[in-house]
């Protein structure tokens, strides 16, 4: 029996080969949304493009997006032209798109503001690093295409307007897919050959196709890091380029550049008349002023008198020379008034005057110190026999000078009770020169009888 059953691979090839043939999906037209963008690092660009009920997987290959004038951000309205397709690998079908642009924008507008907002983010046209045109320059480079007008219109007014300047013209494309290449190699070739002190970049009018060379990146670049500097001059004044922002100085028109790039000489010549003018009046003010001076020191008292003048100058010089020496001797007195106190702080500092103050100091500290000891001393002293006289008041041996004995038992104990001794007992009576050995006869414990 011969089976009836398809392998996945079979059926997703069959499938791809259906929709590959159907003339109706070679070729689509499609309007929508983009979303989950990934630009993959082998430039292939991946995303969904969805309306407000479904969604389909797309990919532009980086064959068909190195064209693109725009760059695809997710929320994007695009319109797209592409063929629909099967991805056998996982069987889900998907939007291969060949071409593609913003829907309700155009593509070279979207691609404009694009560059426009990431240079800018990057400082190309921050005023701070634009170059100063110079003035009188000496050799003008003209990077332009050398079979237009604008080239023709440069060269005329530069030489009617300062024909002492050398105009070089450095031929490039300005319009087509290799121009901006042409453009940016135009700009580095000025920039190695070097001895130009203005470069002029530009083309006449047209369309935003025509111009759009000069909103190439590779352009802004060479412009920004051009060590010459740039006049951009494209187009009318109604067209704005990438260069216009990116260069040193923006000219409406080609011709307009040439009038920024040289002075004029009918100007030069006017200003130059005018200066003179002001330069003859100015000396004819000077001279007056200085023929007025002289006339007032002729007829001074000095130039009339000088005698007279003489004679008062010295006496002034006699009265100087009088004030100054009273100041030179009152400054002498002064400053040997300082000396004498700085002599005398110095010898005070000197080692064998401190030496002598301190022994002298030594001096009285001692003799103080010995006065302080006395005192001290003597009081001591006299708290001392104060104290002996207290205590020979009750010193057992000053009682004994007046009559009274101490008595002690055979233990030698002082006997101050009867009950410390017996009948017969021997005991020992210590008086003031001497000592009594004597026998208890007989004990009474009654101290108010009389009668033993």
């Amino acid at each position: 029996m011969k089976d009836k059953y398809l392998t996945v691979t079979a059926l997703t090839r069959y499938i791809k080969r259906k929709l590959d043939l159907d003339r109706h999906l070679q070729e689509v037209w499609l309007r929508g949304e983009i979303s989950n963008f990934k630009h993959h690092s082998r430039g292939h660009m991946y995303m969904t493009i969805k309306d407000q009920e479904t969604r389909i997987q797309a990919v532009m290959f980086a064959g068909n997006n190195r064209s693109l004038k725009f760059y695809p951000e997710n929320g994007m309205n695009v319109l797209i032209r592409g063929n629909v397709s099967v991805y056998e690998a996982s069987g889900q079908y998907q939007l291969y798109i060949y071409e593609m642009e913003p829907d309700g924008i155009g593509a070279l507008y979207l691609a404009y503001e694009q560059l426009k907002n990431k240079l800018e983010q990057r400082g190309y046209f921050s005023a701070e690093r634009k170059k100063p045109i110079p003035l009188f320059p000496k050799r003008i480079g003209v990077i332009t295409s050398p079979t237009g007008a604008a080239v023709r219109d440069i060269i005329t007014t530069i030489h009617r307007r300062f024909p002492l300047v050398e105009v070089v013209v450095i031929p490039v494309q300005v319009q087509g897919a290799s121009a901006a290449v042409s453009i940016r190699n135009g700009i580095e070739t000025a920039n190695r050959i070097g001895g130009f002190d203005t470069l002029i970049v530009g083309r006449g009018g047209g369309s935003i196709e025509e111009l759009w060379s000069f909103n190439e990146e590779n352009v802004a670049d060479a412009i920004f890091n051009s060590r010459i500097p740039v006049i951009s001059a494209v187009g009318h004044e109604t067209d704005t380029t990438i260069s216009d922002f990116v260069a040193d100085l923006r000219a409406p028109t080609p011709t307009g550049a040439a009038e920024l790039a040289v002075p004029s000489k009918d100007e030069l010549k006017q200003t130059t008349i005018q200066l003179t003018q002001r330069m003859n009046i100015e000396m004819k003010r000077l001279i007056e002023t200085e023929t007025k001076h002289i006339q007032n020191l002729t007829n001074s008292y000095a130039f009339r008198y000088p005698k007279e003048l003489l004679r008062q100058k010295e006496q002034q010089l006699d009265q100087r020379i009088e004030v100054l020496g009273r100041t030179f001797q009152n400054g002498i007195q002064n400053k040997t008034l300082i000396f004498e106190s700085l002599l005398r702080r110095l010898n005070m500092q000197h080692p064998k005057e401190q030496v002598t103050q301190a022994a002298k100091k030594l001096f009285e500290l001692k003799d103080k110190n010995e006065r302080y000891m006395k005192r001290i001393v003597d009081g001591n002293n006299r708290e001392l026999r104060s104290l002996i006289d207290k205590l020979s008041l009750v010193n057992p041996l000053e009682i004994m000078k007046r009559g009274f004995a101490l008595p002690y038992n055979q233990e030698g104990e002082l006997i101050k009770s009867v009950g410390q001794v017996r009948e017969k007992d021997t005991i020992s009576i210590k008086l003031t020169d001497g000592k009594i050995k004597a026998e208890v006869l007989k004990i009474k414990e009654n101290p108010d009888d009389e009668e033993i």
